[in-house]
């Protein structure tokens, strides 16, 4: 398995805030530039390497005297505008002294909800890593509301692997990787060197949450490793902290946790729809429905028994089984008005029911992707 790492052509690496800003105390220049000289390295050897960073938050509280993450949203955005501007002049100046030029992308959600925009990303991204040039990628945290933020940068990290379709996403944290219970509480904790990415076990194992300067915690970088499996991408979690960490996992060689891919990637339209984080609406289905879309077959209305939220016809929805959970999500062909009128109904009275028909499925199967 760590053969397949040190295979990989096209890499995306994430810093979490807690190792680019010395927990907060202000931007570490020494990991930065740690970080630039092992990625110049992975350039020379061949390798296509983007770089998403968190930090910009933390290094705003610290440059505002701050010492606890605030809660307000305006107080983040600030804190984030103010942040961006050093963290950007650090990457620039330290990928300098190593010969490379940096170019900074900020995203949120809609970027990558919308068709339009989603394609401009991926293509910006591919042309900047053929020039050479590494993309230092962060949230657009000065702009981002809660109805529409990835959560947090591992996640970010994971769709722009699904985005530009890279063979691994490498996590720098400030542990070894993922343990089968808290090393900071638990003594006897083992570190897990690998396993599947898909195995829902490694959630409750991970549990807990991110610090005071961080977001996540290592249950959001179990869960961007399955999400970044879902375009083949395999997750390594390491320590930024240990020497050459970066160098030694891209290398295959035993350190941190590998998650890896074990899913067919899924088509390009379909990465996009299964990284969509924010959905429209909700169709609950009855068992029939869900086996048949297991099955590969297409949603007909009949099988669906109740229909939530207010969409527009090509809305992203979620499609769950009568227990409530998801099973999969897809571009609907009906508004949600439309879609209540002719749910439990078979697709010959769709006309009657409405006057027209736009298609026989609600959803058709190369518009849907199950989870």
């Amino acid at each position: 398995m760590r053969s397949r790492i040190a295979q990989s052509k096209r890499l995306v690496v994430k810093v979490g805030s807690a190792l680019v800003t010395r927990n907060g105390q202000g931007l570490d220049y020494d990991f930065i530039g740690d970080c630039a000289r092992q990625i110049a390295a992975l350039q020379l050897s061949g390798r296509q390497v983007l770089l998403v960073s968190s930090g910009a938050i933390a290094a705003g509280m610290q440059r505002l005297g701050w010492s606890a993450r605030p809660h307000a949203m305006h107080d983040l955005q600030a804190a984030a505008a103010v942040g961006q501007m050093g963290l950007a002049q650090a990457y620039d100046s330290t990928f300098a002294s190593q010969g490379l030029k940096v170019a900074q992308i900020l995203l949120t959600h809609d970027d990558l909800s919308d068709r339009t925009r989603y394609l401009n990303a991926r293509s910006t991204l591919h042309t900047l890593v053929k020039l050479g040039v590494v993309p230092i990628i962060n949230e657009n945290d000065t702009v981002v509301t809660d109805e529409i933020k990835f959560g947090d940068n591992d996640t970010l990290g994971a769709l722009v692997a699904n985005l530009i379709e890279a063979d691994a996403l490498i996590i720098l944290t400030d542990q070894r990787g993922l343990y089968s219970a808290d090393p900071r509480l638990d003594p006897n904790a083992s570190l897990i060197a690998e396993g599947s990415a898909g195995d829902r076990s490694f959630e409750s194992i991970a549990g807990g949450s991110g610090s005071i300067i961080s977001k996540g915690g290592m249950i959001t970088k179990v869960r961007a490793a399955r999400r970044a499996a879902r375009s083949g991408a395999h997750t390594v979690i390491i320590s930024g902290r240990d020497k050459d960490s970066l160098l030694a996992a891209t290398h295959g060689e035993n350190v941190g946790t590998v998650l890896y891919a074990d899913e067919t990637p899924l088509t390009a339209r379909k990465q996009w729809l299964a990284d969509h984080l924010q959905l429209a609406g909700r169709l609950l289905l009855d068992d029939g429905a869900a086996t048949a879309l297991k099955n590969g077959r297409s949603l007909l209305a009949v099988g669906v028994r109740t229909v939530d939220g207010d969409f527009e016809r090509g809305a992203a929805v979620q499609c769950c089984a009568e227990n409530g959970s998801e099973i999969a999500r897809g571009l609907i062909n009906y508004s949600s008005s439309e879609a209540r009128r002719i749910a439990g109904n078979s697709t010959q009275k769709i006309e009657s029911l409405l006057g027209y028909i736009d298609g026989a499925e609600l959803i058709h199967r190369d518009n849907l992707v199950l989870l």
